[in-house]
């Protein structure tokens, strides 16, 4: 797992040396005894459900598909390194108390499990969400005018990652881990090869908005129509596990040049 470095404060103490080279420079240290005694199981008192197990520097939760954590205690706040540094405020720690504040601003208290069967709640397998390992393959047959096209679409998983962030019922923001696909597009009339290209995410990024961008699965490329400006496509981009969908027009002229726009 990935350790993020604290640059603020380290940028902090560069700054302050600079100001007083005869001071002695300060950087706040992590309380290990307070990281020590939050291993465990804990449990969200307010509905005696598992929040998430501590083990060594790593936060795991039960839900499978949201990814482990990284994390320090920094003085009173409570760090967790995702797909960005996220803080809580320390309100209550003792060896079987854990209570901070979430982002939300409401008081979370966890108290540490004593029962062995919630360690089958978690596993070390996560499995990939999100329709993963599956190639679709599309064969469609148009016609304008006298002229006949095949066009071949094939959908091909990969193994880019695509952080969506989301709370859990303590508030805690985590991140479930999808993974995004490449699509490749072919057209031919007759036995020319009208054009042949692969689709990536990135293809998009001029007319999506880059925070959906950011979380979105490219999910297909579907046929849509066929007129004097070409051959036209709709390309999705959804965000797992939510309403949230952009849709966008490739359309493949003639001539054998792709235009991309907003549907």
């Amino acid at each position: 797992m990935n350790y993020k470095i604290f640059l603020s404060l380290i940028c902090g103490l560069l700054l302050s040396s600079c100001k007083d080279s005869r001071s002695k420079p300060f950087v706040s240290q992590e309380n290990v005894k307070a990281k020590k005694m939050l291993q465990g199981i804990w449990i969200n008192e307010e509905n005696q459900s598992v929040a998430f197990r501590v083990e060594g520097d790593s936060i795991f939760y039960p839900d499978s598909t949201i990814q482990p954590v990284s994390f320090q205690m920094i003085e009173d706040t409570f760090v967790l390194h995702g797909a960005s540094d996220v803080k809580y405020p320390i309100l209550k720690q003792t060896p079987h108390l854990f209570v901070f504040r979430n982002q939300n601003g409401d008081e979370v208290k966890l108290t540490l499990s004593n029962d062995v069967e919630d360690e089958a709640l978690f596993s070390n397998k996560h499995p990939k969400p999100l329709n993963q390992n599956r190639v679709i393959k599309r064969d469609t047959i148009v016609s304008y005018g006298d002229a006949r096209y095949h066009c071949y679409v094939q959908v091909n998983p990969t193994s880019y990652k695509v952080a969506k962030s989301t709370y859990n019922d303590e508030g805690v923001e985590v991140y479930n881990i999808y993974y995004d696909n490449i699509v490749n597009l072919h057209i031919f009339n007759g036995s020319r090869k009208l054009f042949s290209s692969d689709f990536h995410k990135s293809d998009f990024e001029s007319i999506v908005p880059p925070k959906f961008l950011e979380q979105a699965v490219f999910s297909d490329l579907t046929f849509r129509a066929i007129d004097a400006q070409g051959v036209h496509y709709v390309a999705s981009l959804v965000i797992p596990d939510s309403m949230s969908s952009f849709e966008v027009r490739v359309t493949v002229s003639f001539d054998g040049k792709r235009h991309i726009a907003v549907l």
